[in-house]
């Protein structure tokens, strides 16, 4: 519910505070006295778009602060939740628009976005009026207000359910085709290089191995040749020779030397057995560096192929078998693949019969549903003296959605057999504002808490019409809040709280300010809007009639 209004220098308006009530508000005043800049003000603080000019002339800025109650359940405290603004039972957005025309705004003292402003004021405000494109004369919401009425909730619920069910499986179905698809394409590849690597068999570390046998092999007969002539002068033609004959010649005279030769053979006996094992080794190296010229062949054959292999799936040699492995995972989900995709395809089936039902469920209600709002709002039309009009909602096919598959229009007909059409096409101003009124009677049902507001609606009418639109503006005010700018006495004449609006000239500027009527100045301001500027006892009279009727 809007509980104030606070507008400073904005048109011609320098300060106004208003307070409002639960109930019907009306504002009424003279053509041109500045209730649209009421309305104009209130959609600048909510963020919708409008004027581009708003700042008073002569003002730096102009401001405007909006306070509303909120209740525990109001949708406006999700839309603060989701932006991170602070919430609580008191909502005050402010805007101020400077001269060069930046807007800035602030919900509960937290700077936000016009976007927040317009995703709050979805949820707190709903205007109807013959220009506005925003409420029930915007086809585009037609279905959604249809199923409002009718509580399709559920089936709603259920619907969207299914299709995102069929959405995912037909998304599933798609990867795996694509993925088949992809996998077929170079499948004869696949068999080809994972039957080329199992042939070959490389395992790691053997590349490595190879090139270390290779070079070695490779160089064994130059090394063989050195080795063998170092082991020939280490034999007993060479080194081993001599030093045996030596030690033989020490031997047979030591006794005859006086000790002098023991350490000397002493150290040539360690010197032959040092020897003796240079020469195992050297012989055992003799023994390693023979090797058959195939083998080398062999080798240097195994190596190339695996080195050729690894280039050429972009591997390192050591990866060839993790590669290998690889590849046949590929080839294995293609011969799987074709079970899997069958059985994602019978699923697909199943959730596209279940999104059928739902959907056709959904239209049937939404048919049946249709007869019924048509019929209350045709109920609706006799008492505003449009008996012989024509509400009808149309139900067409429309393309598939996780709402269904209909699109729905309200439509009317002026006259019995004229053509049907658009609201906004067909119907005159004041028959488009008694359409709308009856229709959003038939549509008020979770409407508490927002604050509704008919511009003009009753424009065109009068007598008994206009009575009528009273009453069921006022039944539409009962339990939430309903503002109305009017012209019609007896409209204003329903009102729980009335304010005029009205010009005043103060120092050579003409300043627009509201006042809240009190029970006398009701009855002068609705004999003014019987009677005109001259306001005469019968006007007053007739105004105590519409006041107590």
């Amino acid at each position: 519910m809007l509980r104030a209004l606070d507008i400073r220098d904005m048109l011609i308006i320098d300060r106004l505070e208003l307070g409002f009530q639960p109930g019907l508000n009306v504002l009424t005043g003279e053509t041109g006295a500045g209730k649209s800049i009421l309305l104009d003000s209130l959609g600048f603080v909510l963020g919708w778009r409008g004027r581009a000019e708003l700042v008073r002339q002569g003002a730096e800025q102009g401001e405007v602060v909006a306070e509303f109650l909120l209740p525990e359940a109001h949708p406006a405290h999700a839309v603060l939740a989701e932006a991170g603004l602070p919430g609580g039972a008191e909502l005050i957005l402010r805007r101020v628009n400077t001269v060069d025309g930046r807007k800035t705004a602030w919900v509960n003292d937290r700077r936000c976005s016009g976007e927040v402003l317009r995703q709050l004021s979805e949820t707190l405000v709903e205007l109807h009026g013959q220009h506005d494109d925003r409420g029930l004369l915007n086809p585009r919401g037609h279905r959604l207000l249809l199923d409002a009425y009718a509580d399709h909730d559920d089936m709603i619920a259920a619907t969207r359910a299914a299709w995102g069910d069929m959405s995912r499986a037909r998304k599933t179905v798609a990867a795996t085709e694509a993925a088949l698809d992809e996998i077929r394409a170079e499948e004869e590849f696949l068999r080809h290089a994972v039957s080329e690597l199992d042939a070959l068999d490389p395992q790691p570390g053997e590349e490595a191995e190879l090139d270390v046998l290779r070079r070695t092999m490779q160089g064994a007969e130059k090394i063989r040749g050195d080795v063998a002539r170092a082991f020939d002068l280490l034999g007993s033609d060479g080194a081993e020779g001599a030093m045996g004959d030596a030690l033989r010649w020490l031997e047979g005279v030591a006794d005859r030397a006086g000790g002098q030769l023991e350490e000397p053979l002493a150290a040539l006996s360690r010197a032959m057995i040092e020897l003796g094992e240079a020469q195992g080794g050297v012989e055992a190296c003799l023994n390693g560096l023979e090797f058959d010229p195939s083998e080398l062949e062999r080798i240097e054959e195994r190596l190339f192929a695996i080195r050729a292999l690894a280039r050429k799936h972009s591997v390192a040699p050591d990866d060839l078998a993790g590669h290998a492995d690889t590849l046949r995972t590929r080839l294995a989900a293609l011969d799987a693949g074709d079970a899997d995709l069958e059985a994602q395809r019978t699923a697909l089936k199943t959730s596209e019969a279940t999104y059928d039902a739902a959907a056709a469920a959904l239209s049937e209600a939404r048919r049946s549903s249709a007869g019924a709002l048509d019929a209350a709002v045709m109920a609706e039309l006799a008492p505003l003296k449009m008996e012989r009009a024509v509400f009808e909602t149309k139900i067409t096919d429309a393309d598939a959605g996780p709402d269904g598959r209909d699109a729905v229009a309200f439509t009317v007909a002026t006259n019995p057999g004229a053509p049907s059409g658009p609201l906004n096409k067909i119907a005159s101003g004041g028959e488009l504002s008694r359409f709308l009124l009856a229709l959003k009677v038939c549509l008020s049902g979770d409407d508490s808490g927002r604050t509704m507001i008919f511009d003009e609606i009753d424009r065109g009418v009068g007598g008994a019409t206009a009575d009528a639109v009273g009453r069921r503006l006022a039944a539409l005010a009962q339990g939430g809040q309903v503002l109305v700018v009017t012209h019609s006495p007896q409209v204003a004449a329903k009102a729980a709280y009335h304010w005029r609006v009205q010009k005043q000239v103060s120092e050579g500027q003409t300043l627009s300010t509201v006042v809240q009527l009190s029970p006398d100045e009701r009855v002068d301001e609705i004999a003014r809007m019987v009677s005109g500027d001259t306001i005469t006892e019968e006007a007053r009279a007739a105004a105590r009639a519409l006041l107590t009727g």
